[in-house]
């Protein structure tokens, strides 16, 4: 699966319809699902969105959990809530109105690209999070490091 990055703002509709940014369809073409699986963030007032493939790690990973322990009771709160959203001819999506509260989602939203998976947000409190995510990486002097082989392109 191709990497999702970048920032994309695009309009909300009155009816709750959004484009999904071309570059993010594009990348989740190869699946047999056209559209997207999302559900409110756990972390944060926004939506995670996930592929096909990707949700179906979520639910691999949960079923690797204890059955009946309270981590899969808890993260099993990610299935209850996900909603398949099929893409229209024009490549939108209709945003649940519990998912559009949860993040305070008006007449845009931000797509977020996180690699294998996006956040929507609402543009200006995505923005406040960007800044306070910056200055704690580099408060922190964070740094990410990268492997050898196959996986990243044989950079060493």
């Amino acid at each position: 699966m191709a990497a999702l990055f970048g920032t994309h703002v695009n309009k909300i509709d009155r009816k709750g319809r959004v484009s999904v940014p071309k570059p993010f369809r594009d990348a989740l073409t190869e699946q047999q699902f056209a559209g997207i699986h999302v559900f409110p963030s756990f972390k944060y007032a926004a939506i995670e969105a996930l592929s096909e493939a990707f949700f179906n790690r979520v639910i691999a990973n949960l079923e690797n959990l204890d059955l009946f322990s309270d981590d899969q009771d808890d993260l099993a709160a990610i299935v209850e809530n996900t909603h398949a959203l099929p893409y229209d001819p024009e490549g939108r999506v209709i945003l649940p109105k519990s998912l559009l509260a949860h993040a305070n989602l008006g007449t845009e939203a931000a797509f977020v690209g996180r690699g294998g998976r996006f956040l929507i947000w609402e543009p200006g409190a995505y923005e406040r999070q960007r800044q306070r995510a910056f200055e704690r990486a580099r408060s922190r002097g964070a740094t990410l490091p990268l492997g050898t082989g196959a996986d990243d392109g044989g950079a060493k």
